[in-house]
Formats: structure tokens, C-alpha cells, sequence
């Protein structure tokens, strides 16, 4: 298995460079060169698998020998092993067929750790084996933070710097990342909003002096690895509910692209997906993209959904690839001109390509309570507002009745208290192992949105802990 970049300039690289690198040399994003193909035989015999076995056999094809099968198999295992539910991800009816998928059973209770408790492990895995150290830096909206340090932290051959909006983040997810006592974990407010910290990660790797010097690497779902790690939970859902014998659907509250994404690359790799729907908040870019075929950034708004209060989509550029054509020449020059004007489009002939099999809709923080609220009369479950997000799009874009509908509930709503209590009255609790989460001590640096600031707290650090 190898990969290529979405701008065409960057070294074909295997997985385990792939791992490291997080973003490719040119600013693209890695894709596999080829898509494995799952057959219907091989779906068909893993409907009565654990998460963990149905993980591996996902997986391994992508990984293409650069971790032994063995090593593979035993960091799958730990790492759903880990998790809060014998199911790993459990499917609750909410409807006559329609389903939730709790994708927060994980340690930060939220669909980041299905990901990065393995990336963690399959990073120290390999700098290991090749005697290395790096240094990550990601940017967060909210979970992937947490989730991240949550998964590198007290890894002798890791640095871990995590960079959020300040007052951008729910105080839960501020906490999971401040409250991390670990002298390789530094969380950074920056003043700005998330797409501010995301364009200061890009330009650190783009710096290729100081990317080169600090051995850069990136957790975000620009790495390849998140991603991949990601398509599993599409194909557990759709085992279960009568796959690859029928169709599903998939409707998945989104900001940056990458967690549906994956269940474009899970349909590309043979599962049989009817449906993909983007649900957005009232940072709607990805929204009025499907609708009209342009790409026009706009202000983010904060919402009661902040990991979704962005404007640009990283994981996007994935997507136009394919759109594209593969033609790596032509998706840089798009993400060139999309910054520096602010909006682009493409031709009615590629969005329709794309539109026959992806959805799009939105709703504003009204609809987000009215959501929590009626889910939670008819059925008695409470929902975060991004889950409800999910579950408003399966809605509006539910298509084929006959086909399953699986939204993915993305976070724990104890994540988001205020909001939940404002629609509900019922104040959803942590679970115990986190009950104390307000109690602990905060640690973390405030600097401004300014990359030099960025880049001399990060060398200082690193010398530091070396």
C-alpha cells in the first residue's frame, strides 16, 4: 500500500512515513494510491465479530506490512479493550430504522478516541523501532485535543503541543486538556478562533526549516492514520445492520470533513453506502457548498456546537482529489485560489458527482435544542448538539425509508451540560472516572495568534524537555 498527496509534489510514501509525516512536504493530504477492495464475502463473514477483530481486518490492508500483523493485532486489542462498552460502539434504535452509534464510550468520551488510541500506540510503536522522537502539533475545536494528549501523554518519545481557541471550547473540554499533568503535554490557548490555530499548525509544517529541526508530526485528521482508524466504526454499523445483503446510510454532524470522509473512503473500499449526509451548524461552508457548488468562507459563529464552529474544512481537499480526478496539479491550484479570494466553486458535472451519493444540511442552535428536546420525550436519550446535529440531518435527508440510517453520536453529552440542561432540564453527569474533572488544576499557556509566538514556545519547550 502507498500513498500519494492531494497536490501531486510530495514523495509517494508507505504507511509508516505516512504516520510520521501527518502532512505532506507539498501542504496536500495523503490518500492510499489504490483503494483496497473488501469483497461481499469478507463483509459477510465479519457480522458476528468483536470491534476489535472487524478493526484489524479493516485496517491491516492499509497498514501494508510496515507493522507486523501481529504488533497490528495486539494494538487493536488493547486499545478497544479500553473502552466503555462491551460493544465498543454500541447501535441504539431511536426510530422505526434509524439508529444511533455511540462513538463516546472511549476515554474522553468522544468519537476522537476511536482514532487516536491507536494512532498513540502505533506512534510509539514505530519511533521505537527506529530509535526517533518527534514532536506533534495539532490544532483542536474541541475533542480532538483532549483525545490526542490523551493518547500521547508520558510517551517517552513524544512532545505533544495542542492548540485551542480561547473561549472557543466547552469548560469540559477545555478541562480534559488543562488538567493533563504529564511534562510531554503542553495545551496553548490562542486568541483567535479554531481556523486561526489550524492555519498556525499548517504554517509550522510549511516552515520547512522548523519542521525538519522539531521533527514535526501531526494527530489531526490530516494524518492519514485518523482517518483510516475511522472507516472501522462505518463497517461495524453496517455489518451489524444486514451488510454488505443491504444498503446503509450514514448521517455524521461534521466540521472538518474528516469523520465523513471516512465513510467515503469505507463506500470507495466496497461497503455498501447509500447515503452519506453532512449535518452543519450555522458555520454552514460545507452546507452551501452541496447546495450551490461554491466554496465561500464566511465569519465562524460561536454555536452551541464548537467543534464545528469552522470555516475551513481541511479534510475537504480529500474530497475534491477524488472530485479532481486525482489530478494533484489542480487541486492546489483550487486550495490557492480559495485562499486568496475566499471562495471557489466547481463545475455543476463534479458536484453532481459527488452529490449522488453525499447530503447536506444545517440548523441553527434553536433547532439544536429543539432536537435534544424531542429526542429526548421519545425516546428518553440524551444527545450532545453535535449528535443532535447528526440526528436532524438523518431528518431532513433521510431518503430510502427501507435503508438503515445511522447517525453518529459523536460526544458524551456530559461534554456540553449547559446545553443539554437548557433543552432537556436534566443536567447530564460525568462518568465516575471523570467526576473530579473540575477539582483538578489547570496548566496551560495563553498566546496570541501569531505563528513566530508558536514556534519559539514550541522550541523552548522541546530544548526543554530533551
Amino acid at each position: 500500500m502507498k500513498y500519494v498527496s492531494t497536490r501531486g509534489e510530495a514523495p509517494v510514501l508507505a504507511f509508516d512515513d505516512v504516520l510520521l509525516a501527518g502532512l505532506a512536504e507539498d501542504g496536500g493530504l495523503y490518500v492510499p494510491q489504490d483503494w483496497p477492495q473488501f469483497s461481499t464475502d469478507e463483509l459477510s463473514s465479519m457480522a458476528g465479530m468483536s470491534y476489535a477483530k472487524i478493526a484489524y481486518r479493516v485496517i491491516r490492508p492499509f497498514v501494508g506490512g510496515t507493522i507486523a500483523d501481529s504488533d497490528l493485532e495486539k494494538m487493536v486489542e488493547e486499545t478497544y479493550a479500553g473502552f466503555g462498552h462491551v460493544a465498543v460502539a454500541p447501535l441504539k434504535q431511536i426510530g422505526s430504522n434509524d439508529w444511533l452509534m455511540e462513538l463516546f464510550q472511549g476515554p474522553t468520551l468522544a468519537f476522537k478516541d476511536f482514532a487516536l488510541q491507536l494512532v498513540g500506540r502505533m506512534f510509539a510503536h514505530v519511533l521505537a523501532a527506529r530509535g526517533e522522537r518527534v514532536t506533534i502539533v495539532g490544532a483542536t475545536s474541541g475533542d480532538t485535543g483532549s483525545a490526542a494528549i490523551e493518547a500521547c501523554r508520558d510517551r517517552e518519545n513524544i512532545d505533544i503541543f495542542i492548540l485551542f481557541p480561547e473561549g472557543r471550547v466547552s469548560p469540559v473540554q477545555q478541562r480534559q486538556m488543562t488538567t493533563v499533568d504529564s511534562a510531554n503535554v503542553h495545551a496553548i490557548a490562542v486568541a483567535g478562533t479554531f481556523d486561526d490555530c489550524q492555519d498556525l499548525v499548517k504554517g509550522m509544517f510549511n516552515d520547512t526549516q522548523f519542521r525538519k529541526a522539531q521533527n514535526l508530526s501531526a494527530v489531526n485528521s490530516i494524518n492519514w492514520a485518523r482517518v483510516m482508524a475511522q472507516i472501522v466504526y462505518y463497517v461495524v454499523a453496517a455489518v451489524r445492520l444486514g451488510a454488505p445483503s443491504r444498503p446503509v446510510s450514514f448521517a455524521v454532524p461534521t466540521g472538518n470533513f474528516g469523520n465523513v470522509f471516512a465513510g467515503w473512503a469505507a463506500w470507495k473500499c466496497g461497503l455498501p453506502i447509500d447515503r452519506l449526509v453532512v449535518g452543519t451548524n450555522s458555520n454552514d461552508i460545507l452546507f452551501r457548498f452541496f447546495e450551490t457548488g461554491e466554496m465561500k468562507m464566511a465569519g465562524v459563529e460561536p454555536t452551541l456546537s464548537p467543534s464545528m464552529d469552522i470555516q475551513v474544512s481541511s479534510n475537504f481537499e480529500r474530497l475534491l482529489f477524488d472530485m479532481l480526478d486525482g489530478d494533484g496539479a489542480a487541486v492546489r491550484d483550487w486550495i490557492a485560489a480559495f485562499r486568496k479570494s475566499g471562495a471557489v466553486s466547481v463545475d455543476d458535472a463534479r458536484l453532481a458527482g459527488a452529490r449522488e451519493k453525499i447530503s447536506a444540511s444545517r440548523l441553527d442552535d434553536d433547532g439544536t435544542r429543539r432536537v435534544i428536546r424531542e429526542i429526548y420525550e421519545t425516546t428518553g436519550e440524551l444527545l450532545d448538539p453535535h449528535s443532535a446535529i447528526g440526528v436532524d440531518a438523518a431528518r431532513q435527508c433521510r431518503g430510502n425509508k427501507e435503508v438503515p440510517m445511522v447517525t453518529l453520536a459523536t460526544a458524551h453529552p456530559a461534554k456540553f451540560p449547559d446545553a443539554v440542561k437548557a433543552a432537556t432540564g436534566i443536567h447530564p453527569q460525568l462518568p465516575e472516572r471523570m467526576s473530579d474533572l473540575f477539582d483538578r488544576n489547570e496548566k496551560f499557556d495563553t498566546l496570541p495568534n501569531d505563528i513566530a509566538a508558536v514556534q519559539d514556545f514550541v522550541r523552548r519547550a522541546v530544548e526543554g524537555h530533551s
